[in-house]
């Protein structure tokens, strides 16, 4: 386990994201949303992450209904504010945010004050539990202003009052996560498929800056949506079609891998822990047999051979840290 900041709270080194038991892209029932968690469990992962946006609320109630049985003590939740979901009877699904679910609601972008408590209420009901571990601000990419003015000192008071733990953002891109980790007191940063094998932008800004804060980053996104999963053509790479260049990049990391006697997955997600401000890997789930799959490839060791030809293949930055080296 590893400590988030200053904050106290502790995750897993490599944590559950519940996105796809929300119906991310594709249904899956509420028997196999449970299994997923329980073979997080049963792996080690402590560490569980997710938000009202996945799945209009489907991803927390189902989250809680499966950490019910374990102590509360036992386990790290996280959730997420910015996004309210407001009720609507327009019918239809979600499918256009990417949730295979009926749209019984809206996204309403609130990063007030009021917003962030109003929002952290409802996902306690949703999750049945009477507090959460960390919060982070979800995607104020467009809302910097009132993320910076309203919503983080919002985070800073619950937290100061106990009713969080730890405090931070989540996010797609590395420069307004730095902005957080430079100019507030945040304990955590999620830096979504901005540190992997095929982008290393975060070891450029967020990644130092953390490390000089003694800030904690949760890294999610390894395998880039699916291209350092399982390269081939049609493969996803940031939830679209990936470029020609991007899949022959991936291809020949795989080709490496496999010289060496490992596995591209499980290559993609020692990488991203690799770094000293890292202080868990994220992986979404949506079955048993993926999470079991990801517990297996992130405790097999990779090669020190393996490293060494991406860096002479010029495939890995030289002065990106990999297992068994010390960071910078």
């Amino acid at each position: 386990m590893t400590t988030l900041g200053r904050s106290g709270v502790e995750v897993s080194e490599l944590s559950f994201g519940a996105a796809g038991i929300g119906n991310l892209f594709t249904a899956v029932t509420d028997e196999q949303a449970s299994q997923a968690v329980h073979a997080a469990w049963t792996s080690g992962i402590r560490y569980f992450d997710t938000a009202p946006h996945y799945g209009l609320g489907l991803s927390e109630r189902r989250l809680g209904a499966a950490l019910r049985e374990h102590p509360r003590t036992a386990y790290t939740v996280s959730t997420k504010v910015g996004r309210r979901l407001e009720p609507t009877d327009a019918g239809g699904d979600d499918l256009a945010d990417g949730f295979a679910v009926p749209a019984t609601h809206h996204r309403v972008w609130d990063f007030s004050a009021d917003g962030v408590r109003r929002a952290l209420t409802a996902s306690l009901e949703r999750l049945g539990l009477d507090r959460v571990d960390v919060v982070y601000l979800h995607d104020p990419d467009d809302h910097a202003e009132q993320a910076f003015r309203e919503g983080c000192p919002a985070l800073e008071k619950l937290r100061s009052e106990g009713v969080v733990g730890a405090i931070g953002a989540g996010m797609n891109q590395t420069a307004m996560l730095t902005r957080f980790v430079r100019e507030t007191d945040v304990d955590v940063v999620l830096c979504a498929g901005r540190y992997t094998l095929l982008d290393q932008r975060a070891l450029a800004d967020l990644l130092p800056a953390a490390a000089d804060r003694g800030t904690s980053v949760v890294i999610g996104g390894a395998f880039n949506s699916g291209l350092l999963a399982d390269p081939k053509p049609g493969a996803t790479y940031n939830y679209a079609a990936a470029p020609p260049e991007l899949l022959d990049r991936a291809l020949r990391l795989k080709a490496v891998a496999e010289r060496h006697g490992t596995t591209l997955r499980g290559a993609a997600l020692a990488f991203c822990a690799a770094h000293p401000a890292v202080a868990s890997v994220l992986v979404g789930a949506r079955s048993p047999y993926e999470v079991r799959d990801c517990a297996e490839q992130f405790a097999a060791p990779v090669p020190a051979d393996f490293w060494q030809e991406l860096r002479a293949e010029r495939l890995l930055p030289e002065d990106a840290p990999v297992p068994g080296e010390e960071g910078p």
